[in-house]
Parts: C-alpha cells; structure tokens; sequence
C-alpha cells in the first residue's frame, strides 16, 4: 500500500485535480492576503424594503379602492332590486330611487324636481341587468 503524504495546512492543493491552485482561488490563501471584508448591504436592503413596501401600497390602494366601488355598485343594486316599482325597467332608461312616508324606497321615472319624496339618487339600467349610478343635478333629469 502507497502512504500519501500530508499537506501542510499553509499548501493548497486541490485533491481532485491534484494541483496546486492557490492562484485560482478567488479569496485569499495565506496569512498576508487582503482581509476579506464582508459588504454592508443594509443601505441596499433599506432601498429595496421601501421600493417594494411602496409598489405594495400602491397595488393594495388601488386593489382597496376597486373594492370600495365594487361595493357600492353591489349595495345600489341590493337597495334597488329591494325597492317597490310596479313597471319593468327599460335597458339604457333614466330611473330615480325615493323614500316613500314609510321610509320605504321606491323607483319611479318622475324626475327629481318633479317629486317631494326623499331623493335617493338616479340610475341606469344595463343590458347586463345592473343598475348604475348616474349623476344629475336635481334639476335635470
């Protein structure tokens, strides 16, 4: 059996290849090489937390404010669709919500300034079925 011999610990010399490579190396080898200094990378994290911190509160702002108008979409078409009206709405028509004496909300076509009942607003029916809101003054219908 062939003995091997031992490198000293100072020697480098890669086993596999069997060369000695300490030129190859991309970090110091001997006791007066350069000390490696780790960088300081928490400037650089900083940054990138703020830019992503923002971007994701930009992105959760519009997501929320989507959500908001989805929402009242959703509540104008529940107090509608709950409202009293003896007629079938005609796509692309002008209607308006009122409270009656009771408190209860009707739709009608009369025009606001026609009418002395609580005004709730003026929608919009869609082809898809879904009311939409409308704006106009009370005094034009």
């Amino acid at each position: 059996m062939k003995k091997e011999s031992k490198k000293p610990d100072l020697v480098v010399f890669n086993e596999e290849t069997q060369q000695y490579d300490a030129a190859l190396k991309p970090y110091g080898t001997s006791a007066s090489s350069p000390v490696i200094k780790p960088l300081n990378t928490a400037s650089w994290k900083n940054d990138g937390i703020q830019r992503v911190n923002k971007q994701l509160k930009s992105k959760f702002d519009e997501v929320k404010k989507e959500y908001e108008t989805l929402m009242q979409k959703f509540q104008y078409n529940d107090l509608i669709y709950n409202a009293k009206f003896s007629f079938e709405p005609i796509f692309g028509e002008n209607y308006h919500l009122y409270n009656n004496k009771n408190n209860e909300p009707f739709l009608s076509i009369i025009a606001p300034e026609q009418c002395s009942f609580e005004y709730l607003g003026s929608f919009r029916l869609n082809t898809d079925k879904m009311w939409e809101k409308i704006e106009t003054s009370p005094k034009e219908s």
